[in-house]
């Protein structure tokens, strides 16, 4: 039974796994948005709201924290300037998961995961335009 495990192996060592979470983690602050399987992205969430939430606090132990953290010094830098300011006003909640599907080669769940201020997706983007259309054409 499976009482009380929080963290997902994805059948990787320990080393392993903590390399790929940092990867994805960095990459998701340097891109704002990343393209990755469903559980992979629900993992990575947990991690970087909790780097933003450090990152919002701002103060030296706070980026000496994220850099340990981080595989990437520009990716520290961009969290305190640019992403940590953005979401000052937000409680939690700083990452969005937008399913994209099956991928083709293993049918594999897809998902972009990507700040909450960050643009929307294609297929997200779409539906918006499509409302804002009609929106005019009501007018």
């Amino acid at each position: 039974m499976r009482h009380q495990r929080v963290m997902k192996k994805f059948g990787r060592s320990t080393e392993h796994r903590r390399m790929l979470m940092k990867s994805l983690v960095t990459n998701l602050i340097l891109a704002e948005s990343i393209k990755t399987t469903l559980p992979k992205a629900k993992e990575a969430r947990k991690a970087a709201d909790k780097i933003v939430t450090v990152a919002k606090k701002g103060d030296l132990a706070a980026r000496r924290l994220a850099a340990s953290r981080l595989l990437d010094p520009k990716a520290v830098q961009k969290l305190f300037d640019k992403i940590a300011p953005a979401m000052k006003d937000r409680r939690g909640g700083y990452t969005r998961i937008v399913k994209l599907g099956t991928r083709r080669g293993d049918a594999a769940e897809m998902c972009v995961l990507q700040f909450v201020t960050a643009a929307e997706p294609a297929a997200g983007g779409d539906v918006k335009k499509e409302s804002e259309a009609t929106a005019k054409e009501v007018k």
